[in-house]
């Protein structure tokens, strides 16, 4: 262990007022492309250790099963936080108006008719960011907009999250609908699009009874069209790939009510379909 008592002191008084004291280790260190801090579950940020003196610090990670060098690893994880969140301490003490109509990502998504509330767990973001956002508890796209609006500028961003805030900033609507049940040339979210995403998911029969709770109306449409002669298959015809959108249509198929000439129909083209090999 190379680190002292004094930067110990140094860098946990620096820390004690910034606004990431409370955001997960695992996080931060990620975001510093730092090793991963090795202590897993909740409770794991800056806030939960930097009352702590040196020797309870060290006694405490001991008592975890961790080596005293893990100390210096907290100190570079507080220290390169710093070093970037003490410039932005006049962006951040606006937050909560900055999160509200000031905020660039939020009226994009206005314009957009994107819901606010639309939960995380139905957009088709890559498993590290839906990850990041379950630590940081993200649970809602106004969430994400927020946080991603109160994020120091020279944070590295990566992944889907990175495309994510740059399709929001920039109304990229290729880049939305990459990430989101977004149909390009149109306003909102759509259930057709949600339950596509789903159908390359490896959960997808969870995010398609999460979709047609969220996107009532459109199941609605959806059963009326197919009361109407409409069948099933049609609604997922611009789908290029057939396994995907087959799949799609079988997902979505328990949640319907549809008619019983549909059933029959349906029934007959599955057979079909088998017996032919397509």
């Amino acid at each position: 262990m190379k680190s002292t008592a004094k930067q110990w002191d140094d860098v946990r008084t620096a820390f004690s007022t910034s606004i990431m004291a409370d955001t997960a280790l695992q996080s931060l260190a990620e975001n510093l492309d730092l090793p991963a801090w090795p202590i897993k579950g909740p409770g794991q940020t800056p806030s939960a250790y930097i009352d702590l003196t040196f020797d309870e610090l060290v006694e405490t990670f001991e008592a975890k099963g961790q080596p005293p060098e893990l100390v210096d690893s907290l100190i570079l994880i507080i220290k390169e936080t710093l070093a970037f969140d003490s410039p932005f301490a006049d962006m951040v003490e606006n937050a909560e108006s900055a999160s509200a109509r000031e905020n660039p990502m939020l009226k994009n998504m206005a314009k957009l008719s994107l819901p606010e509330n639309f939960p995380i767990a139905l957009t088709a973001l890559d498993a590290d960011t839906l990850e990041f956002c379950k630590l940081e508890r993200l649970a809602t796209l106004g969430e994400f907009a927020v946080f991603a609006q109160s994020m120091a500028k020279n944070v590295i961003l990566g992944g889907d999250f990175k495309k994510l805030v740059n399709a929001l900033s920039h109304i990229d609507e290729a880049a939305l609908a990459q990430v989101l049940p977004f149909r390009r040339g149109h306003r909102g979210l759509h259930l057709i699009e949600a339950v596509g995403q789903a159908a390359r998911a490896q959960d997808g029969e969870t995010r398609v009874e999460l979709a047609t709770a969220w996107f009532s109306d459109d199941v609605a449409a959806i059963e009326k069209d197919l009361a109407a002669g409409g069948t099933l298959e049609r609604q997922f015809s611009a789908i290029t790939n057939p396994a995907v959108a087959h799949r799609a249509a079988e997902l979505l198929r328990p949640h319907l009510r549809l008619p019983a000439a549909a059933q029959a129909k349906t029934k007959r083209s599955g057979w079909f379909a088998r017996l032919l090999g397509r």
